[in-house]
């Protein structure tokens, strides 16, 4: 019934012009506080709804979305993210909607501070942002309040903040989740491996840090009495350096035969094993990339906890336009399932389900 309602029969119930009505459902100014009244009554009588689509399409204007990301290789996680990013672009093509790439280094305050900087001066309808620090990023995101820039927080969750939306695992949770399915087939283990990517000493993840609180929880409450190695590899060095320290933590503690990590490297080790044929050696890790997948197929690597990463990139994107655009209310928190993909499933997964 609602799609046979004209503007003229609205005008007519109120008692209106129909550029009166087309002013109030458009909510420009000039209308007096009467007609405004009057018009709102029809409508709420008529139960009358817009058409949000025909709405948008009709004001014919363009929407600028940024992403605020750190800098990655190519066949990470976070170009996953892009992807899902883009093709959320391609979908809403007919509102005109563009999104542009800003990358941080990780760590890096300076770096960080200059993309803030550069994304405000151009005056984006909307952000997505990975966080830094939360005093870093509140920096920043305090400004788009004053703004009223909406913004979307993806990876790492910081209520602190007020975001309009959050997508993203829940990291505790994700960690527990891990080292429960780790212990699985360790169970026997005295010893296992953790394996972290630092850089000047430190994770460069919040996300990572809480999924190592959740890790250890488990640990600390089912298997107390086994030892945890951790193995730190620095970012940004070479793949002989990488060989060079992994031959030397594993000749150092041939005892170990199950490694974890909590990040999207876990072919670091896995290429490692199978080159060295460690084929009693496994690693745990995250993230459907084709690296991981790969070792998954040859086994090196037991597990995968993979993230949906595609769909979060739509899915930020999607919501963006769905507040912005169509005015639509949003859901504020959207946890991503915790998946856990092997040999047996690993070709199954679909990184596209939306």
């Amino acid at each position: 019934m609602n799609e046979r309602i004209r503007i003229k029969d609205i005008a007519i119930r109120a008692g209106v012009s129909v550029g009166t009505v087309d002013r109030v459902l458009h909510d420009r100014p000039n209308v007096s506080k009467p007609a405004r009244e009057r018009v709102e009554k029809a409508l709420q009588e008529l139960d009358y709804k817009p058409n949000m689509y025909a709405s948008a399409l009709a004001y014919n204007r363009s929407y600028t979305f940024f992403l605020l990301i750190p800098a990655h290789d190519s066949e990470a996680y976070w170009e996953e993210i892009e992807e899902g990013a883009k093709k959320a672009m391609e979908a809403r093509r007919d509102f005109h909607i563009d999104i542009r790439f800003c990358y941080y280094e990780r760590l890096n305050v300076e770096n960080f501070t200059t993309q803030c900087e550069y994304i405000l001066s151009m005056n984006p309808d909307g952000v997505v942002i990975v966080p830094s620090t939360l005093e870093l990023t509140r920096l920043f995101t305090d400004k788009l309040h004053e703004l009223e820039i909406p913004f979307i927080l993806l990876d790492s969750y910081m209520p602190d903040l007020k975001p309009l939306s959050f997508f993203g695992q829940d990291s505790f949770a994700s960690g527990y989740f891990a080292a429960k399915m780790l212990m699985m087939i360790a169970s026997q283990e005295k010893e296992i491996m953790l394996m972290k990517q630092t850089k000047d000493g430190k994770v460069t993840s919040k996300q990572q840090a809480n999924r190592e609180v959740g890790f250890r929880h488990y640990m600390m409450d089912h298997f107390p009495e086994v030892t945890i190695h951790e193995l730190d590899l620095p970012l940004d060095t070479t793949k002989k350096r990488y060989e060079q320290i992994l031959e030397k933590f594993f000749t150092a503690h041939p005892q170990i035969h199950h490694c974890i990590t909590l990040n999207s490297k876990a072919h670091l080790v896995g290429e490692f094993l199978l080159k060295t044929n460690r084929r009693n050696t496994q690693i745990m890790g995250y993230d459907m990339v084709a690296k991981n997948a790969e070792c998954v197929r040859q086994g090196s690597i037991s597990f995968l906890i993979a993230q949906h990463a595609y769909q979060q990139g739509y899915s930020c994107i999607d919501t963006l336009f769905n507040a912005i655009v169509l005015k639509k209310k949003v859901t504020p928190i959207n946890y991503m399932p915790i998946e856990l993909l092997m040999k047996e499933n690993v070709e199954f997964y679909r990184r596209t389900q939306l």
